[in-house]
């Protein structure tokens, strides 16, 4: 009797599947894609010192990148969101209400992203987990927002990864990795090439809650990745050729978890 079993070989993100049957490999022709969650800052994507050139170079480059790997975008609010919040704050809404502030102006983000892929991405940014999902299936790149009060744009990256059961997790923000302390606040913060996933916690876990927190990573986001054993990479999006190749799971500049 034989044992017929699927072999799968993974060549810079693609796996090509074949069938071994009595004895001999068959391919099947079936390629399918490491799939990869990319968390990115909405004060990255929409910088209040740059035009809409870096939007256009950050497109190219994602777009460059899904030829080897399926990419799962999910944006931030950044800045833009932190002024609705801090300004809905001044007005007394409670803090549910100043999340969907939030998460509105990440689908808003979401949807500029969109824009800026063309035809390489769905152009509706998915609301949920299973929408973002649909969507993988017939988009190289799928583009999403924020999903829930409470939940942060970090957070619902790392969720998505853990649904997906991806290796890996890109989290593109404003510093190039994960520092003691707040660089921008202490410059002799000292940043770390390398974290276990309890370092990471204990570090974010510093910062303030409620909407809108400003973070290099989400204290739920890194219990999430934790659990799930996701290795994350965190970097600074102000170099696209270093997002490249951490996505390409080359050598680059800021932080790994693991």
């Amino acid at each position: 009797m034989y044992n017929d079993f699927l072999f799968s070989h993974q060549e810079k993100g693609v796996i090509t599947v074949s069938i071994y049957i009595a004895n001999h490999f068959i391919p099947t022709g079936v390629t399918v894609k490491e799939e990869i969650v990319v968390s990115i800052g909405g004060s990255i994507m929409l910088p209040k010192d740059r035009d809409v050139s870096y939007l256009r170079s950050l497109a190219d480059t994602l777009r460059i990148c899904s030829k080897s790997y399926s990419l799962y975008l999910v944006v931030g609010g950044g800045w833009i969101a932190r002024k609705y919040i801090n300004w809905g704050r001044e007005l007394e809404a409670d803090e549910a209400s100043l999340d969907e502030l939030g998460i509105s102006v990440s689908r808003l983000n979401a949807k500029l992203l969109s824009l800026a892929l063309g035809k390489d991405v769905n152009p509706t940014p998915a609301r949920n987990f299973h929408e973002a999902m649909m969507a993988g299936r017939h988009y190289p790149m799928v583009v999403m927002g924020g999903t829930h009060p409470g939940h942060t744009t970090d957070a619902v990256s790392a969720m998505l990864a853990e649904r997906l059961r991806c290796k890996r997790l890109i989290n593109v923000t404003s510093v190039d990795g994960v520092y003691s302390e707040d660089p921008r606040k202490n410059e002799k913060a000292e940043r770390y090439d390398e974290l276990d996933y309890d370092s990471l916690i204990s570090i974010v876990e510093k910062v303030e809650g409620g909407a809108g927190p400003n973070v290099v990573f989400d204290p739920l986001a890194a219990k999430i990745i934790k659990r799930a054993r996701i290795k994350a990479y965190i970097l600074s999006g102000d170099d696209l050729e270093n997002l490249s190749s951490a996505i390409g799971d080359k050598d680059f500049h800021g932080t790994i978890v693991e």
